[in-house]
């Protein structure tokens, strides 16, 4: 099964948790994994309610009022403190470290420096913990295995914080978006549609960024947040379904026209590969290529990043011998079929190409999710790739590992070894995933 996410009305905590109650999720799953977190009690509770007429679902969090500006370290301890599942403590540690990492960048501090305020509260603890443990849940029970979404809308305006008013979208809310290479816009809304929860709970459990992908639908989940505004139905929408090959004209499995890449979705994932289930057919990809001998090789590293920002799926150099002897380039980008046009204008723009050539291509990836572990308190994701539901690959990512490395004055190769046996550990080859 896999499951997209509709954020064109923003995200927060409490949406989260009310669209996982909705789609299925029992609360009582979540209050337990809240109630294993060593504080105060702290008690969820559900009603149906609508939002412009949409029926949805809506989860208070009743927690005990704290003054109490909690550090980082002060969540990890209580997170590490629960007896909660390894991949539910592992989310939500994920989800808070990215919270730190833009708290920090925005006040010009250290991650371990950083004091909460708003996300620091035990409501907001709660809605991560939650989420995590509602997520989990359909994985285990109802065999998730993708999570993607559409578009962030995360508003604009003014809003009151725990440092005066601040500009919508909040500095936190951008660093975490930026940091994740999440699609944002601001969705016409004069509020605060997307907050620092909300956005570091996409980053941490959303694998890939796309419109909707071909689906047979089988459950929804309508999560309503708190406020009700007159510019749109402020919910957060869960759609699950099984996978299903983009065909003509609606017929199942039909093999796509290739000039009608919108059905395969917007978004990219970084390899190039949509995670669309082993042997699919369903990505219509381009390759476009061209020859290239007498360009400065010191501005090919702007090329390949223009192409890469301008919508290609990859874009890559291959050392070649041309006629005569003469060493050159190949320039390869691979994208969809509506960024052709784009991106053979930057080629013609950028290089000394005079010509390029296109072909299609068809992808064969396996399903992949994003995880993560921790080593020594810091946060590493991992790259799960799975066929047939099966673990064939585990891949951690080296950024994260320099990144912990440089924190801990640790070799990277120590942090590398400890992230890839905890990964082992966590999601050995061939077990279910």
């Amino acid at each position: 099964m896999i499951g997209w996410l509709d954020c064109a009305n923003g995200a927060s905590g409490d949406m989260f948790l009310g669209t996982l109650v909705d789609a299925g999720v029992p609360l009582d799953h979540l209050q337990a994994a809240v109630s294993a977190l060593p504080v105060e009690p702290i008690r969820l509770t559900a009603e149906p309610t609508s939002r412009h007429a949409i029926a949805a679902t809506k989860v208070h969090v009743e927690a005990p009022e704290s003054h109490h500006h909690r550090h980082w370290s002060d969540v990890r301890q209580i997170l590490t403190g629960a007896t909660l599942p390894a991949a539910v403590r592992d989310t939500a540690l994920d989800a808070f470290a990215r919270l730190a990492a833009a708290e920090a960048e925005v006040h010009g501090t250290s991650p371990e420096e950083v004091h909460f305020h708003e996300v620091g509260a035990l409501d907001a603890i709660a809605d991560i913990v939650g989420t995590c443990a509602g997520i989990d849940w359909l994985r285990e029970q109802r065999g998730l295995t993708e999570l993607s979404a559409g578009p962030l809308a995360l508003g604009s305006g003014r809003a009151r914080g725990a440092h005066g008013a601040i500009p919508i979208p909040g500095p936190a809310v951008l660093g975490i978006v930026r940091a994740a290479s999440i699609p944002v816009t601001g969705g016409d809304l004069p509020y605060e549609a997307c907050t620092p929860t909300g956005a570091a709970l996409l980053a941490t459990h959303v694998a890939q960024w796309r419109s909707m992908p071909p689906l047979r639908v089988t459950g929804t989940g309508v999560g309503a947040g708190g406020r009700d505004p007159a510019e749109t139905a402020n919910v957060l929408r869960l759609i699950l379904g099984e996978a299903a090959a983009a065909g003509r004209a609606g017929v199942p499995g039909g093999v796509a026209d290739p000039g009608r890449a919108e059905a395969a979705g917007d978004g990219a994932d970084p390899d190039g590969t949509d995670v669309a289930g082993p042997g699919s057919t369903e990505a219509d990809a381009l390759v476009l290529e061209c020859n290239v001998d007498d360009l400065d090789p010191r501005l090919w590293p702007a090329v390949l990043a223009k192409l890469l920002a301008a919508g290609a799926a990859d874009a890559w150099l291959t050392p070649i011998l041309m006629k005569k002897g003469r060493p050159a380039h190949t320039l390869s980008v691979l994208c969809r079929a509506e960024h052709a046009a784009a991106l053979r204008a930057i080629v013609f723009a950028e290089t000394s190409s005079i010509g390029l050539r296109a072909h299609p291509v068809r992808k064969f990836p396996l399903d992949r999710a994003e995880r993560a572990v921790h080593v020594a308190g810091q946060p590493i994701r991992v790259k799960v790739a799975s066929d047939d539901g099966s673990v064939v690959n585990v891949s951690v990512e080296y950024a994260d590992v320099a990144a912990a490395a440089a924190a801990l004055s640790l070799p990277a190769k120590q942090i590398l070894a400890r992230a890839t046996a905890a990964a082992a550990e966590l999601y050995p080859t061939g077990e279910a995933q």
